[in-house]
């Protein structure tokens, strides 16, 4: 989704909520980055799989954006 509908549609708690075990921003500054604006990646992979080979899966563990 675009910036605009995420500062619209997700509050600093949900950012909260969404950015559990990351180490980032969880302010209203940085709703924007919020992984639920984002398409899911299993789908994504899901629907390339006849086109990828899936190595390994690695887990965000910090975010830095500014």
């Amino acid at each position: 989704m675009s910036r605009t509908a995420a500062e619209k549609q997700f509050t600093e708690s949900d950012m909260v909520q969404q950015t559990a075990g990351v180490i980032c921003r969880k302010d209203k500054g940085v709703i924007d980055e919020i992984p639920g604006a984002y398409k899911d990646i299993d789908a994504v992979m899901e629907n390339q799989k006849d086109l990828t080979e899936t190595l390994h899966t690695l887990k965000q563990v910090v975010c830095v954006k500014g």
